[in-house]
Parts: structure tokens; sequence; C-alpha cells
């Protein structure tokens, strides 16, 4: 692998997993719970989106091949996706859409603060515009885990369940491989095992606030990475490329 091409693989790692949580996230436009958070999920969604365009087309100049950001996007398989499973998986109800971002955020604020000092001086300038917004993202998440948790017994009941039914594929995101391994090496990006202790003492905060329990088990669902995803991927993807698929070239 080429210094290229590890810069490659991380820009195509850190876009996947923007561009899989905003489509999710982009479902519940005009179903949300409250209109102020139709308009704030969106948003997330948009920034999201924007930070995976900037990645896309940062991971298709490095590999040469003449693909842009929409090539990446509409034109791959699902097994060429690298995002990690916890982007992926279905929006539920509204707690655990709000699990997901929670524990996905905490992990995603603290790789664009590693991010600030990378080597690659595009995944520093996309950590620096993306950290402000993700801050955001995770104070949302936040807020409206604790209230969740401690609002009603109904409503205390739902978010344990998606907290324990979103937890297992959080291991995933610590994982250290052989891109990873480089990259840290390299300065491009930190060690993701280094960012647990502070994702740990961060989410337990929230859970302690929101009187939930802290899930328990050694389970880990992992390969989103080489590109082995869950059933719901598939669906996902299918969606949202039917359209670019079914009229490729088209111009708008």
């Amino acid at each position: 692998m080429t210094e290229a091409d590890l810069r490659a693989a991380c820009a195509l790692r850190l876009g996947d997993d923007g561009l899989i949580l905003s489509h999710r996230l982009a479902e519940w436009a005009s179903l949300a719970p409250e209109l102020e958070e139709d308009v704030a999920l969106t948003n997330i969604a948009l920034d999201l989106l924007g930070q995976a365009r900037m990645l896309l087309t940062h991971a298709g100049e490095l590999e040469g091949r003449g693909r842009d950001e929409d090539d990446l996007a509409y034109l791959r398989d699902e097994r060429e996706f690298v995002n990690c499973l916890l982007v992926e998986q279905e929006n539920g109800d509204f707690a655990v859409t709000i699990a997901r971002q929670l524990l996905y955020s905490t992990y995603q604020l603290g790789l664009l603060e590693g991010l600030l000092g990378s080597t690659d001086p595009t995944l520093a300038a996309v950590a620096a515009k993306a950290v402000l917004e993700v801050d955001y993202h995770r104070d949302h998440a936040a807020g409206w885990t604790v209230r969740l948790g401690d609002g009603t017994e109904e409503s205390h009941r739902r978010m344990q369940s998606a907290l324990d039914r979103m937890w297992p594929h959080t291991a995933e995101l610590f994982e250290t491989d052989e891109v990873t391994g480089r990259a840290a090496a390299a300065g491009l990006a930190p060690d993701p095992a280094s960012l647990r202790p502070a994702w740990d003492s961060a989410v337990d905060a929230v859970l302690a606030e929101a009187t939930l329990a802290r899930p328990e088990g050694s389970w880990g669902p992992t390969g989103g990475r080489r590109g082995l995803h869950t059933e719901c991927f598939g669906r996902l993807l299918a969606e949202m490329q039917h359209l670019h698929r079914s009229h490729a070239g088209a111009r708008w």
C-alpha cells in the first residue's frame, strides 16, 4: 500500500461513515416527533453529507482512477463500502436514532479532534470545519438521551432498549487493523483504540445523568471496514443509488 493508497483509505472510511449516517438521518424528514426536531435532524444530516462530499472527493483524487464523489457514492457495490456497522443500523423509533447518534457523534468528535493535527492537509482542514458541527450533534443527542432516559417510565424503557440495541456495534469503532495502524504511525489519524477512554468517560457521564444503565456483554459484530455489512445495508443502498443508476449519465 502506497502513501496515497493509505490516505485514500482513511478518507474513504470517514466519507462512507458520514454519507451513510446522513442518509439514515434524512429518512426522518417530515417524520420527526416535533417540527423543531425535523429541522434539527435534517441539518445534522446535511452537515454529515457536506463532510462526506469533501472526503469522498479527496479519496477519489488520491486513488487516481477518475472517480468523483458521485461515482463513489452511487456506483459502488455493497462490498466496496467501508463504513462502520453502527451508522448503517435502521432508525427504529426516535430513541434508537438518538442512541445511535450519541454513540457515534461522541466517537466522531474525538476522532476529529485527533485529525486536527493530521499530516494530510485535507483531512486536517475537513476536521477543522467539522469539529464544531459534530460538537453540536453530540450535545443534541446527549440532551435528548437525558430527556428520554430521565423522563417518563415509558421513555426510560424505550431509551434503555435503544441503547442496548446499538451498544454492540460500538466495539468496531475502536478496532485497529492495517489501515489504522499505518495511519497512526504516519500521523494521518489517531489510533482508534486511543479514543476509547475519553469516549467511555463522556458516554458514561451522559448515561448517569439520564439514569440509564451502561449495557454489558462482550458480543461486538464487526466487518464494516472490510465491506461486510448487516442485512439492512443492502436496502439502504438500493434506495440511495436507485435514481442515479436508473438514469446513468443524466444531467439535471
